[in-house]
């Protein structure tokens, strides 16, 4: 793995990531994690759904990116993962994020301009797995390394986002999101697998759908999502 692939999949990064919870703050709020053991189930579960469905897209959206995929077929990737996001604010916030990694993107690789393949894409950019898929395809990364950086950030975003607005020890919850290495790699290695679109992960969680849906109407919160 080069170093722009990494710098591309680097938390530290400006592409916004920071700013989202994935989920965490609202079942926080609503009193679903409270501690390190329930920080586990929760990714776990995440990990299961979301972890699942974003590892599918983005390992299509790094073989897309490879095979020059034309406009139409990206439109129907980004619809198809839509389909799979109930909560408007969820897809809200998938795009968001995916118009941030889609500006780091354009400013560490200039040369290369995805405007043409995503013109049909909804404003204000594609989900996020999907830009994510085709910046490790640009930085050189295959359909399964860009479904384990999916699969992972699923994980780490909400681990993160624990720490802060529990006051857990981040070495802790950093041992358990080792503990779940293994499942995070078997669950991205089998959404990665060649499929159709229609056929891609389509896991969910309602509940922590409704609370997204929640959540962006409260007056304080910590994190956009």
């Amino acid at each position: 793995m080069h170093s722009l692939l990494l710098l591309l999949l680097d938390s530290r990064s400006p592409a916004g990531a920071h700013g989202h919870s994935g989920g965490m703050e609202p079942a926080v709020t609503a009193g679903f994690v409270r501690d390190e053991d329930d920080v586990r189930r929760f990714c776990a579960g995440r990990l299961a759904t979301a972890g699942a469905v974003a590892a599918g897209f983005a390992a299509a959206a790094a073989r897309a990116w490879a095979a020059g995929a034309p406009a139409p077929e990206w439109r129907d990737l980004d619809d198809e993962l839509s389909a799979r996001t109930p909560s408007e604010a969820a897809r809200a916030a998938s795009r968001a994020l995916g118009r941030g990694l889609l500006r780091l993107l354009r400013s560490t690789v200039p040369d290369v301009d995805p405007r043409p393949a995503w013109s049909l894409i909804e404003r204000p950019a594609p989900h996020h797995a999907l830009v994510l898929g085709g910046a490790c395809a640009i930085a050189g990364g295959d359909p399964a390394l860009a479904a384990r950086a999916a699969a992972l950030g699923v994980c780490t975003a909400p681990a993160s986002a624990a720490v802060r607005l529990l006051g857990l020890d981040p070495y802790a919850v950093h041992r358990l999101l080792a503990e779940l290495a293994p499942e995070i790699d078997r669950v991205a290695d089998a959404a990665a697998r060649p499929m159709p679109a229609s056929a891609l992960p389509a896991g969910s969680a309602p509940a922590l759908e409704l609370l997204a849906d929640v959540h962006v109407t409260r007056e304080v919160r910590l994190f956009a999502s």
